[in-house]
C-alpha cells in the first residue's frame, strides 16, 4: 500500500477558482460570446478560458477540440500570446492522458514563444509545466531543475500564484526523494499563499499533497484530515479530477487505519470516476491499490486480477514509479501463493525500477541543482542590499556636500577659523561612521560566506558513500577522515560491481572550497568510468578518470592544472582467498601479509595534466583467508607538522605505527591513529586534509 501519486499544481496564465454554481454560468457566457464574436484576439482569449474550464472538469475530449480550434485561429491571426497559452492547454490535456511525449512537445513550444515575446509570466508557467512532465516520468533531477527556474522567475517578478504553485511542486519532488521535512516546508509555504489569494483550486491540491506527506510518515490520522479538507474544496469547485484523487488518498488512509471496507468503498469510487473522465494514471493507481488491499486480506485470486490490469496500464504509459510498486506487490502475491519462481522474477523487476528512480546520480544532481539555486539566490540578495546601501550613501554624500558648501560660503569671511574646525570635525565623524558601516558589512559578508560553506559541507557529505554502506560490504574496516577546513579536497569513494568492491582514498588539488569543487569533478569521473564506460581494472579506471577530468577542465578558457592523487583498490573473493587489484597516482599502498608490512609503489603521475603521461600500472595480490590488511591513505597524515621539534610525521613513522597496531580491532586502530595525530599536532594548525582507510580482509 502506498499513497497515490500527488496532484500536481499546474501553471496557467489566467485562472480563478470558480464555484460549482458559477461554472455553468461561465460556460454559457463564454459559449454565447464565441457564437457571435468575431475572429479576433478577444475570441482567442475566450476559447482558452473555456478550454481550461472543461479541462478542470475532466472533459478532455471537449477541451481538446476547443484547443485545436484555438491553435488554428491563433496561427491565422499571428497572435503569439494566445498561441503560447493554447500550446500550454494542449500540453496539459496530453499530460493527463499520459501522453508525455506530446505534452513535452507542446509545453516546449509554449516556452519558446513566451521567450520570444518576453512574457516572463508565461515563461515561468511553461518551465513549471515541463518540470511536472519530468516528475511524472520519475526524472526528479530534471523536474527539480525546471521547477527552480520557474520559481526564480516568479519570485523576481512578484508573481504570487506562480510562486505558490512552484512551492507546491517542489514539495512533491522532495517527498518522492523521501525528504519529508523539506516537502512539508514547501507545501506549507504554498498553502499560506493560496489562502491569502483565495485560490481554492490549488489550496485543495496542496492539502491533498500535504496529506500524502503525512501518509509517508505513517501519520494516517493527520493524512486523512488533510485529504478531507481537499475533498471539501474540490466538491465546492466541482473539480472532478481533484475529487477522484481525493477518493484514492482517503481510501489509502482508511486502509492503513485498518478500515478495509471504508477503503474499498473509496477505491471503487475512484475506479468509476477515473473511467468516466479518462484519467489513465489515476485509473492505474486505483487498480494497483485495490489489488494491494485485497492482497492484505489474503484474497489472492481477486488481487491478481487487479494487479495484472494495473501492470498492463502502467507498461503502456511507461510510468517507472507505478511499475516499481506494482512489481513489488506482484512479488509479494506470488510469494504468498508459494510461486517462488515468479516471485523472484517480479522482485528483480522491482529492484531495477527502484534503483533507477533512487540512484546516487539522481541524488547528486538534485543536491547540485539546489546548491546552485541557493548560492545564486544569496548572491543576488547580497548584491541588491549592497546596491541599496550604496545608493543611500551616495545621496547622503551629495546632500551633505551641498549643506557644507552653503555653510562654508556664508561663514567664510566671519568665521574662517571656526569653519575650518567645524569642517574637520564633520569629516572625522563621516569617516568614523563609514568605518563602522564597512566593519558591519565585512562582518555580515563573512557570516554569509561561512553559512554558505557550512551548507556546502552538507552537500559534499552527500557525495561520500555512507559509512554504514562501507561496513555492509567491508565489516572489518575504518575510515579516519579529518578535513582541514569545513569542506575538503580529500574524499573517499566506494562502488560495488558484481562480486568486486572498489574503494579509493582521493586527494584533490588544494583544500577548502577550491579542493571541494575539484573533488566534485573527480568523484563524477570515477562514477562515470565505472557505470557509464563499464571499466573495472584499476589501472584502466585511472586512465579513463584522467581522460574525463582533462576533458572537463579543457572546457575552461583558463589553463587549469588541477587534478587528483589517488589510491584505488578492487577486492574480489576467489577460490584461493581474496584477490586485490591496486593502482595509485602518487599515493602508495601499505599492506600486511603474513605478519610483514609491505608497500606497493604508486605511479609518479597525477590524475590531471602532466608531461609524457603513461598508462597506470595494475598490481595484483592474492591473500589467503584472514591474513591480510590494506591501508589506503592520502598525504595529510604523514605531512602534519608537530612533535617536540615541529617536524613532519613522515611516511616511515606512519608505516611503523600501522604495523604496531595491526593486530588490534579496526575500530581501536582508528582511535589510536586519531589520538596519535592529535598528540603529535598539539597546538599547531592542521596543514592538510587527513584520510586513512583501513581494511581487514576476510
Amino acid at each position: 500500500m502506498r499513497p497515490v501519486k500527488f496532484t500536481l499544481c499546474f501553471f496557467f496564465l489566467v485562472f480563478c477558482s470558480i464555484p460549482v454554481f458559477a461554472q455553468q454560468q461561465k460556460i454559457d457566457s463564454l459559449t454565447g460570446v464565441l457564437k457571435t464574436g468575431k475572429e479576433d484576439t478577444n475570441k482567442v482569449n475566450n476559447l482558452n478560458a473555456l478550454c481550461r474550464i472543461y479541462y478542470r472538469k475532466g472533459a478532455y475530449d471537449k477541451a481538446d477540440s476547443i484547443a485545436d480550434y484555438c491553435l488554428a485561429l491563433t496561427q491565422k491571426l499571428n497572435f503569439k500570446t494566445g498561441l503560447a497559452t493554447a500550446y500550454s492547454c494542449k500540453g496539459l490535456i496530453c499530460f493527463y492522458r499520459a501522453n508525455y511525449a506530446n505534452a513535452l512537445k507542446f509545453q516546449t513550444q509554449s516556452l519558446n514563444l513566451d521567450k520570444e515575446i518576453e512574457n516572463k509570466k508565461g515563461e515561468a508557467a511553461a518551465y513549471g509545466n515541463i518540470g511536472n512532465i519530468y516528475w511524472a516520468q520519475g526524472n526528479y533531477p530534471e523536474a527539480l531543475k525546471y521547477q527552480l527556474q520557474s520559481l526564480e522567475i516568479d519570485e523576481a517578478i512578484g508573481e504570487k500564484n506562480g510562486t505558490a504553485r512552484a512551492y507546491g511542486n517542489l514539495g512533491l519532488i522532495y517527498f518522492y526523494q523521501g525528504n519529508y521535512d523539506e516537502a512539508i516546508k514547501y507545501l506549507t509555504r504554498a498553502i499560506k499563499i493560496n489562502e491569502g489569494l483565495g485560490d481554492k483550486y490549488n489550496l485543495a491540491n496542496n492539502y491533498g499533497n500535504l496529506g500524502n506527506v503525512y501518509y509517508g510518515q505513517h501519520n494516517y490520522a493527520e493524512a486523512l484530515k488533510n485529504h478531507f479538507k481537499a475533498f471539501a474544496l474540490d466538491s465546492v469547485l466541482s473539480n472532478n479530477l481533484g475529487m477522484l484523487t481525493d477518493y484514492l488518498n482517503i481510501a489509502n488512509s482508511y486502509s492503513f487505519l485498518g478500515d478495509y471496507n471504508g477503503a474499498l468503498v473509496n477505491y471503487f469510487k475512484t475506479l468509476k470516476a477515473a473511467k468516466q473522465i479518462g484519467s489513465r494514471q489515476t485509473l492505474t493507481n486505483a487498480y494497483e491499490n485495490i489489488g494491494g488491499n485485497l492482497l492484505r486480506q489474503k484474497k489472492y485470486t481477486e488481487a491478481g486480477k487487479y494487479l495484472d490490469t494495473a501492470l498492463s496500464l502502467a507498461t503502456q504509459m511507461g510510468d517507472k514509479d507505478l511499475l516499481m510498486y506494482i512489481y513489488n506487490k506482484l512479488s509479494n502475491l506470488d510469494t504468498c501463493k508459494s510461486n517462488y519462481k515468479n516471485a523472484y522474477y517480479y522482485y528483480v523487476k522491482y529492484v531495477i525500477y527502484r534503483d533507477s528512480l533512487n540512484n546516487k546520480e539522481n541524488t547528486r544532481k538534485l543536491v547540485s541543482e539546489q546548491m546552485q539555486y541557493d548560492f545564486d539566490k544569496k548572491d543576488a540578495a547580497a548584491k541588491a542590499e549592497q546596491d541599496k546601501k550604496d545608493a543611500i550613501a551616495s545621496a547622503d554624500k551629495k546632500k551633505q556636500a551641498i549643506i557644507t558648501g552653503f555653510i562654508g560660503f556664508g561663514l567664510l569671511l566671519v568665521l574662517v577659523f571656526s569653519g575650518l574646525l567645524f569642517s574637520r570635525f564633520r569629516v572625522t565623524q563621516r569617516q568614523k561612521k563609514l568605518i563602522e558601516r564597512q566593519k558591519a558589512l565585512v562582518e555580515e559578508k563573512n557570516k554569509e560566506v561561512l553559512d554558505s560553506i557550512t551548507y556546502a559541507k552538507r552537500l559534499q557529505d552527500a557525495l561520500l558513500p555512507p559509512l554504514n554502506l562501507i561496513k555492509q560490504y567491508l565489516p572489518e574496516s575504518f575510515v579516519l577522515y579529518k578535513p582541514k577546513d569545513i569542506v575538503a579536497g580529500d574524499f573517499y569513494w566506494m562502488e560495488k560491481v558484481g562480486n568486486a568492491v572498489l574503494i579509493a582514498a582521493c586527494d584533490c588539488t588544494g583544500h577548502g572550497v577550491p579542493g571541494a569543487l575539484v573533488s566534485v569533478v573527480c568523484s563524477n569521473a570515477l562514477n562515470r568510468t565505472i557505470k557509464e564506460f563499464n571499466i573495472h581494472d584499476t589501472g584502466k579506471v585511472l586512465d579513463k578518470v584522467r581522460e574525463l577530468v582533462l576533458e572537463t577542465f579543457e572546457k575552461s578558457e583558463s589553463n587549469v592544472q588541477d587534478g587528483m592523487d589517488i589510491s584505488l583498490a578492487s577486492l574480489t573473493p576467489s577460490e584461493e582467498g581474496i584477490k586485490v587489484q591496486w593502482s595509485g597516482a602518487f599515493n602508495t599502498l601499505l599492506y600486511m601479509q603474513e605478519g610483514e608490512m609491505k608497500e606497493l609503489p604508486a605511479d609518479k603521475q597525477p590524475i590531471g595534466k602532466t608531461d609524457n603521461p603513461k598508462p597506470f600500472t595494475t598490481h595484483t595480490i592474492t591473500f589467503t583467508p584472514n591474513t591480510g590488511l590494506l591501508y589506503l591513505f592520502t598525504d595529510g597524515y604523514a605531512d602534519q607538522f608537530g612533535g617536540p621539534k615541529g617536524k613532519k610525521f613522515k611516511y616511515k613513522t606512519l608505516s611503523d605505527k600501522l604495523k604496531a597496531i595491526s593486530d588490534k580491532p579496526m575500530a581501536e586502530q582508528k582511535q589510536i591513529l586519531e589520538q596519535t595525530i592529535q598528540d603529535w599536532k598539539g597546538d599547531l594548525e592542521q596543514v592538510d586534509d587527513i584520510l586513512i582507510i583501513g581494511i581487514r580482509l576476510p
